[in-house]
C-alpha cells in the first residue's frame, strides 16, 4: 500500500482545463451510481413509524422536492461575566444572571438539490445552527421549529434519513480507504443486501469521491504515513453518506484544507445534493470558485442573521444597504469584513439585521406570485413526508434499512442490522486495525513477561519456612496487583475511539450494547494470552504447591484478575474524558484496592468503618483465591518446633536452649513439643490472614462477576454520557 503525499485526483478532477472540468461535470451523480444496486428490507429490524396518518400516493409526474424549513430558532446558554456592559448577544436575566444568545430568531429554508452554506466569523453561531438543525441540541433548550416538507421532523426519523459530518476527521488510522467505507457499508446498509452489492456501493462511492487512486492506502496518523488531508476529509464525508441520506449536515468540511482540496470537497457536496439530498454546511470563508457551487447563503453575526439568500443576490443586498461591493472584490470576503467592522461599532450589526428583515419581506411578496404561477404550470403535487421519503427511495435514494416497496410498510428500520451482525462487524474492524499495530499488544505482553521474570528470579523456589510464608504472601500480593496495573493501558483505547463511537451511534450506525459486547469479546483472547504468559513464567519458578491442577487454578485466578481489572479500567475510560486524568484515577483507586486487600492489614484488624472498602477491593478476591490454592489443601508444615522463635528476639538463642524452652512449654500445656513438631499448617496461615469467609472458587466467581458488573456500568456510561447533544 503506497502512501500518497498529496491529493491524488483522476484526470477528470483537474479543473485547470475547461474541457476536463466539463467532462467531470458530466460524470453520473451518486444517486445514479447507486441506482444500479437493488435494495431490500429485513423483516426483523426495529422500526421507526413515519406514517403520520397519510396514505401512499402513486408518484405523480413531477415530484415535490424535499424542503427543510426552520423558523425562529433561538438558543441561549448561561455565562459568567463581570461588569455592567453587555455585548449584543448577552442579556441580563431577571435573577441577575447572564444569558448568551448563541442563536437569536434564525429562520430559513434549504431545498433538495441545493447546498446551503452558513457563513460568519468565529463565534458567530455557524456550528450552533448546524447542530440545531441536526438535532444535536436538547429540545428543552432550543426554541423554534424545524420541519421537513412542512411536517415536524422527529428525532428518531431524522437519525434514519440524515447524516452529520464532524469538523474533525475521526477515522481508524490503520484501515485503508476502501476498508473504512466497507465497514461503514456493513453498519449502515441492511444485512439483506449481499456482500457483492455492498461492495458495489462502496466502489461507486469511491469513484464519486475521487478516491480511486487512494482506495488501498491506509488512513494514517502521526506515526504512519497515509492519505492526504483532502482525501481524509472526503473519506469522512463518504462514511456518513454511504447510505445516501436525504439530509446531510457538515461542520466546516473545508477547514484546514488548501484551496484545491477545499474546492474538490465542495464539488463532491454538489454531486451529493444533485443526487437528491439537502446539503447544509458551515464554511468559514469560501473562495470565489467555492462560492459558485453554493445555492443559498446565511450570514450570521453573534447569533443573528445579517443576510439570507442566494450568492447572486448578495451584491444587490449590500448595494441596497449602502455598501456596494467594489469591482473585482470577492463578495463573501467583502461581506464578512463589513460584518466584522460593524461588530466593532457601538450599534453593532443591528442595522444590517433590520435591513435583512426588510429585504426578506420585500422578496417574499415578490416571489409569492411567481411561485404560484410556477406551481400551477408544473403540476407539482405536495406529498406527505412518509410518501415523499418512500418516493425518494424508489428513485434510488437508500435510507438504511428502508423498504423499497412502500405499499408493504410505512415504517423504517431504526438499525440496519441485528445485534449479532453489529457485534461481528465491530469485532472485525477492531481486530483489523489492531493487527496492523502489533506493537501495542507486544509492549503489553513484554511488560507482563518482564514482570513475571523479575518475580520468578526474586522469589526463586521458596521454601516452607516461616520466612517462606511471608515471601509467598508478598509474591501473591504483588502478582495480583500487577495484573490490575497492567490493565491501565486500556484507558486510551476507548478515549481514542470515543468521538468515532459518538459519531457512529448518534445516527444509529449500531447499538451501544453491540459496541460493549464486541469490546468485551475481542479483549478475552488477549487476556488469556497475558494470563498464560504470567502464570507460566512465575508458577513453577517460584515453586508454588498444587502441581498441574494448582497451576490451572492459578491461571484461572490471574485471568479473573485481568478480566476484572480490564473491565474496571474500561468503565473508567467511559467516564473520564482525558488520558492523564484517567491514569491518575486508575493508579489511585488501584492503590486503595491493594491497601484494603487484606495483605497489609487482615480483615479482622480493619476498623469497622473501612470494612466495606475491603469487600469492594478488586484485589481481595484473586489474592485470597491464590492464597487458598497454595495453603488450603497442602500437607506441608510451615513452622516446626524451634522455627516458631525465628521472628522473635529469641531467634539468636542457641538451638539447645530453644529445645529446652519447648520442653518447658510442653509440660505447661500438657503435651510434648519437640524441635520437629508441626506448629503452623497452611490452614493456620489462612486463619492468621483472616481468610475464612469465602472459598477459593467463590473468590474466582466474584472476580468474574465484578468484571461483568463494570462492563454493564460501561454500557450505562455510554448510554447516558455519550448523548452527543448540547445542553
Amino acid at each position: 500500500m503506497a502512501a500518497t503525499g498529496g491529493d491524488s485526483f483522476p484526470r477528470s478532477w483537474s479543473y485547470t482545463n475547461e474541457s476536463e472540468l466539463r467532462e467531470f461535470a458530466r460524470r453520473p451523480t451518486l444517486g445514479e451510481l447507486l441506482k444500479r444496486v437493488e435494495d431490500a428490507q429485513s423483516p426483523d429490524h426495529r422500526t421507526v413509524d413515519v406514517s403520520y396518518g397519510c396514505s401512499y400516493l402513486a408518484p405523480p409526474p413531477v415530484l415535490y422536492p424535499f424542503k427543510l424549513s426552520f423558523q425562529n430558532l433561538s438558543y441561549s446558554v448561561k455565562v459568567r461575566r463581570r461588569g455592567s456592559s453587555l455585548p449584543e448577544n448577552l442579556t441580563a436575566e431577571e435573577n441577575g444572571g447572564r444569558v448568551k444568545l448563541l442563536l437569536n430568531d434564525i429562520s430559513g429554508e434549504a431545498r433538495e438539490g441545493e447546498i446551503m452554506a452558513v457563513l460568519g466569523a468565529s463565534g458567530s453561531g455557524k456550528s450552533t445552527l448546524i447542530d440545531a438543525l441536526a438535532d444535536r441540541i436538547t429540545k428543552e433548550k432550543l426554541r423554534g421549529t424545524v420541519t421537513l416538507n412542512d411536517e415536524v421532523l422527529e428525532s428518531a426519523l431524522l437519525k434514519v434519513i440524515s447524516a452529520y459530518v464532524m469538523q474533525d476527521d475521526l477515522l481508524f488510522p490503520m484501515l485503508t480507504v476502501e476498508e473504512t467505507l466497507m465497514f461503514a457499508a456493513e453498519f449502515r446498509l441492511p444485512r439483506s443486501l449481499s456482500k457483492s452489492k455492498k461492495k458495489a456501493r462502496v466502489q461507486a462511492l469511491i469513484d464519486q469521491l475521487g478516491l480511486t487512486t487512494a482506495a488501498n492506502t491506509v488512513i494514517g496518523d502521526e506515526g504512519h504515513r497515509g492519505v492526504s488531508g483532502g482525501e481524509r476529509r472526503r473519506v469522512s464525508i463518504g462514511i456518513d453518506i454511504i447510505h445516501d441520506p436525504i439530509l446531510l449536515f457538515l461542520d466546516e468540511p473545508t477547514s484546514g484544507l488548501d484551496s484545491t482540496s477545499a474546492f474538490m470537497v465542495v464539488k463532491v457536496l454538489q454531486r451529493i445534493a444533485q443526487s437528491g439530498s439537502i446539503v447544509i454546511t458551515s464554511i468559514h470563508q469560501p473562495s470565489y470558485r467555492i462560492l459558485s457551487l453554493l445555492d443559498r447563503l446565511i450570514f450570521l453575526s453573534r447569533g443573528q442573521t445579517v443576510y439570507s439568500g442566494s450568492p447572486a443576490e448578495l451584491s444587490d443586498f449590500l448595494a441596497d444597504f449602502g455598501h456596494p461591493i467594489p469591482e473585482n472584490e470577492n463578495r463573501t470576503e467583502f461581506a464578512l469584513d463589513l460584518v466584522r467592522d460593524l461588530e466593532e461599532t457601538a450599534g453593532g450589526t443591528r442595522s444590517m439585521v433590520e435591513h435583512n428583515k426588510s429585504w426578506q419581506w420585500k422578496n417574499k411578496n415578490h416571489l409569492k406570485g411567481q411561485r404560484t404561477i410556477r406551481r400551477n404550470s408544473s403540476h407539482r403535487f405536495h406529498l406527505c413526508l412518509k410518501d415523499a421519503i418512500s418516493a425518494s427511495i424508489s428513485r434510488g435514494k437508500l435510507v438504511s434499512g428502508a423498504p423499497i416497496d412502500s405499499n408493504r410498510s410505512s415504517s423504517f428500520s431504526k438499525f440496519s442490522n441485528p445485534l449479532w451482525t453489529e457485534i461481528l462487524v465491530l469485532a472485525k474492524r477492531s481486530i483489523t486495525n489492531s493487527r496492523r499495530m502489533p506493537e501495542l499488544f507486544g509492549i503489553r505482553l513484554g511488560a507482563v513477561l518482564i514482570t513475571g521474570v523479575i518475580l520468578a528470579t526474586m522469589f526463586w523456589h521458596l521454601d516452607n519456612s516461616p520466612k517462606g510464608v511471608k515471601e509467598r504472601l508478598g509474591f501473591f500480593a504483588f502478582a495480583m496487583s500487577t495484573t490490575f496495573y497492567t490493565c491501565a493501558e486500556a484507558i486510551p483505547v476507548f478515549l481514542q475511539e470515543r468521538y468515532i463511537f459518538m459519531r457512529e451511534t448518534a445516527y444509529n450506525a449500531y447499538r451501544r450494547s453491540s459496541y460493549v459486547l464486541a469490546h468485551s469479546l475481542i479483549s478475552i483472547p488477549s487476556l488469556i494470552i497475558l494470563s498464560l504468559a504470567f502464570s507460566g513464567t512465575t508458577y513453577f519458578a517460584v515453586g508454588l504447591a498444587g502441581g498441574f491442577s494448582g497451576f490451572l487454578f492459578f491461571f484461572a485466578a490471574v485471568l479473573a484478575a485481568f478480566w476484572a481489572g480490564s473491565s474496571f479500567v474500561t468503565f473508567l475510560s467511559g467516564v473520564v474524558s482525558h488520558v492523564m486524568l484517567g491514569y491518575t484515577v486508575v493508579v489511585a483507586i488501584l492503590a486503595y484496592f491493594l491497601l484494603f486487600s487484606g495483605f497489609f492489614l487482615s480483615r479482622d484488624r480493619m476498623p469497622p468503618y473501612w470494612i466495606w472498602f475491603h469487600y469492594m477491593s478488586l484485589v481481595k478476591y484473586p489474592y485470597e483465591a491464590v492464597l487458598q490454592n497454595e495453603f488450603e489443601a497442602t500437607a506441608e508444615c510451615f513452622v516446626r518446633g524451634v522455627q516458631m522463635f525465628d521472628n522473635t528476639p529469641l531467634a539468636t538463642v542457641p538451638a539447645a536452649a530453644k529445645v529446652e524452652l519447648l520442653k518447658s512449654m510442653g509440660k505447661t500445656l500438657g503435651f510434648n513439643i519437640t524441635g520437629s513438631t508441626c506448629v503452623t499448617t497452611g490452614s493456620d496461615v489462612l486463619r492468621q490472614q483472616g481468610i475464612t469467609d469465602l472459598s477459593k472458587w467463590n473468590c474466582i466467581w466474584i472476580s468474574m462477576a465484578w468484571g461483568f458488573f463494570f462492563r454493564i456500568l460501561f454500557y450505562f456510561a455510554l448510554l447516558f454520557g455519550s448523548k452527543n447533544k448540547r445542553n
